[in-house]
């Protein structure tokens, strides 16, 4: 993909993303893709494993919204800067402590890393600031 390609391309992903349009998100991923969330240490591979960890962040944040803060696009590769948004009223799961819903708003800030083969995603590997995101639901004082 050329430059507005990838743009067109990235810019479509983020809005299923936006849009909690799970099928639409899992389909621009490739049929071997792998969606590493490094500050949970969560792994999924594969579309099934994908959609069904989407649809698990949907739930504890059925309101979840990403601001795009900065993105880098070059030679069929997406890292982006993003702002979190969103409610948690769902059962949430964090390095095997599971955190009750609070209904409390979060906002917190992350970062993809997005190699594209054959016009999907190969990969996306996350880092988001879980401190933060765990403050604000009153269960850390670091």
């Amino acid at each position: 993909m050329d430059g507005a390609q990838l743009q067109e391309f990235i810019d479509r992903y983020n809005a299923a993303w936006n849009d909690h349009d799970v099928d639409g998100i899992v389909e621009l991923h490739t049929e071997n893709s792998v969606f590493e969330n490094h500050t949970t240490g969560d792994v999924n591979v594969g579309k099934d494993a994908i959609g069904n960890a989407i649809r698990g962040i949907f739930t504890v944040f059925p309101d979840l919204t990403f601001e795009t803060r900065r993105q880098y696009i070059r030679d069929d590769l997406v890292v982006q800067e993003w702002t979190a948004r969103g409610t948690h009223l769902g059962k949430m799961m964090r390095a095997g402590l599971e955190v009750e819903p609070t209904g409390k708003q979060v906002e917190y800030r992350g970062m993809d890393v997005i190699p594209i083969e054959g016009g999907k995603v190969a990969r996306k590997d996350v880092y988001s600031d879980g401190v933060t995101l765990l403050r604000q639901l009153g269960l850390t004082e670091i």
